[in-house]
C-alpha cells in the first residue's frame, strides 16, 4: 500500500545537488557530491519522482569527482538503461521549470536505494511511498528486464 510522504517530513533526507549541462548541450543532468554519495546505490536504477510522478533514473558512478550523476529520468527500467530509446523526463521537467544550469536542487531521498525526489529550493513536493522489492524479486526483475 502506498503512503504519502511530503519532502518536509523528518524521514526524508534532502541533499543540495546541482542541475548541470550535459556537455556542451542544453540536456541536463544532476550532479550528486561525493559527499552524499553513500545515500545512492552506484550504477543501478531508481525511482525518481518529478512533479508528482515517478520515474527511473540510473545513478551514475562520477569518476572525475566521485560525485554522482544523474544523467536523466525515463518511463522504464530498460529505458533508463538504454537513454537513446526513451523520452527523457529529467530534459522536460527542466524546460518547465525556472531553474538555470549551474543551480542548486534539491534531491530527496524517500527511501534510501529505491526512491528519490527532485524538486526546486522553496518548493514542496509529495511522494507516494511504496515498499522497496525484495532484493530476491529485484535481482528477478534485473534479470528479465536484461533478456529484453
Amino acid at each position: 500500500m502506498a503512503q504519502r510522504v511530503s519532502s518536509d517530513h523528518p524521514s526524508v533526507t534532502t541533499v543540495d545537488a546541482t542541475l548541470s549541462r550535459n556537455g556542451r548541450t542544453d540536456r541536463p543532468r544532476v550532479d550528486v557530491p561525493a559527499e552524499y554519495a553513500d545515500q545512492f546505490p552506484h550504477d543501478e536504477v531508481v525511482r525518481l519522482a518529478l512533479d508528482g510522478t515517478q520515474y527511473r533514473a540510473e545513478v551514475r558512478t562520477e569518476l572525475a569527482s566521485d560525485g554522482l550523476r544523474i544523467m536523466g529520468a525515463y518511463d522504464t527500467p530498460r529505458l533508463a538503461r538504454n537513454p537513446g530509446e526513451g523520452e527523457n523526463r529529467l530534459a522536460e521537467w527542466y524546460r518547465a521549470t525556472d531553474v538555470d544550469f549551474g543551480r542548486t536542487v534539491h534531491l530527496d531521498v524517500v527511501e534510501e536505494g529505491f526512491l528519490y525526489g527532485l524538486r526546486i529550493p522553496g518548493d514542496r513536493a509529495v511522494y507516494e511511498a511504496t515498499e522497496s522489492p525484495a532484493e530476491s524479486l529485484a535481482s528477478i526483475a534485473r534479470d528479465l528486464e536484461s533478456e529484453d
